[in-house]
């Protein structure tokens, strides 16, 4: 059993959709109509307005890349040397924005905290007021997959449009996506991914993109093909490459099925699963790694100093579940349950946990 925080298992539905016959999307008009459905669904879980008619419109768009592309993708398209960005982190993900912004020549001011703390509003609010600072985009994680630590990224953005509206926002939501709220409407990058809380294979990373991002993009003229956004804003006329037939297939069944369920079904589901996670961790004497107030809906990192690697191998031989280690230097010391997308049900919440207790 696949417990892990990305990817997650991929319901036999999907799986069905995925065996069909293959289309070929450069030629075959049924894509076109497959892709269109698919970022309406993907707009309607984003919680956006499509139609450009509202100030809180976003364009949405599926790439064809597992989702580390769509953060690549983010910093190439709206970062050129010079260009000034504030990366607000607390923990791997958060720090790797500062990694792409400098590969592609822009100057990153980090802003970071401990990951086991919150993300460091008093410091941004000192990194926005201080001299000099004239920052043209912020980036943060919303959930830090590697600890399972939810950040408040609403009230960042709160921060950030009060010392300067003119700041672009982007934000890795890729493992809360589908499993948590995210404030889409207040972000103007706000970044997902199919192997999360969707429950369909790697292979897409997705994106909804407010007009002022889109201009800034257009007023950099980005020199990536694959890492940029922009040749995906209007497909009317084909697609900048051959997209991946069967994954944005597998993604929009994938994402019928939770709009089925209904979002606040599956927000609740997450909500009570995880729950149950660490009511049984405590009952084992695990903690997780950020304060239980803090902690993902979508994954739990528990402490396990030195015992990460054996209690994982130990799970997956003699029971056949399969929990992720913590990353970096964390990785000796973190086991991660992933209750997120298809396997955000307590009962199979309650079967790993048998597992774990077993072994530990």
């Amino acid at each position: 059993m696949l417990m892990t925080p990305g990817p997650t298992a991929v319901p036999e539905p999907v799986r069905d959709a995925m065996s069909r016959e293959l289309i070929n999307p450069d030629v075959d008009p049924r894509f076109r109509e497959i892709y269109e459905r698919l970022t309406d669904r993907l707009a309607a879980v984003y919680g956006v307005e499509t139609d450009g008619s509202s100030e809180d419109a976003r364009d949405v768009v599926a790439l064809g890349g597992e989702g580390i592309l769509g953060l690549e993708a983010a910093v190439a398209s709206l970062v050129e040397p010079g260009t000034e960005v504030l990366c607000l982190s607390n923990g791997r993900y958060g720090e790797g924005f500062a990694d792409f912004v400098e590969s592609y020549g822009g100057e990153a001011t980090p802003v970071a905290a401990e990951r086991d703390e919150p993300l460091p509003l008093d410091a941004l609010d000192e990194a926005l007021a201080a001299d000099g600072s004239d920052f043209d985009v912020a980036t943060m994680v919303h959930c830090e997959t590697p600890t399972g630590t939810l950040n408040d990224v609403e009230s960042a953005v709160d921060r950030i449009e009060a010392a300067d509206a003119e700041i672009l926002t982007v934000v890795d939501a890729v493992s809360s996506l589908g499993g948590v709220p995210v404030p889409t409407d207040r972000i103007d990058v706000c970044l997902g991914a199919s192997q999360k809380c969707f429950s369909a294979p790697p292979g897409l990373a997705t994106a909804a993109v407010s007009d002022r991002a889109w201009a800034a993009m257009e007023a950099r003229d980005p020199h990536s093909l694959y890492a940029n956004f922009l040749p995906f804003r209007d497909v009317n006329d084909g697609f900048p490459y051959t997209h991946l037939t069967t994954e944005v297939v597998a993604l929009d069944a994938a994402l019928g099925l939770l709009l089925d369920e209904g979002l606040d079904a599956v927000r609740e589901r997450h909500a009570a699963a995880a729950a149950r996670c660490r009511e049984r961790g405590a009952e084992l004497g695990l903690e997780p790694v950020p304060d239980p107030e803090r902690s993902s809906p979508t994954v739990t990192a528990f402490e396990v100093p030195g015992r990460a690697a054996a209690l994982q191998e130990r799970l997956r031989e003699e029971h056949d579940v399969i929990l992720a280690t913590g990353l970096g230097e964390d990785a000796v010391d973190v086991l991660r349950v992933g209750h997120m997308g298809h396997n955000a049900r307590v009962e199979r919440v309650e079967e790993t946990m048998d597992a774990l207790a077993d072994v530990l």
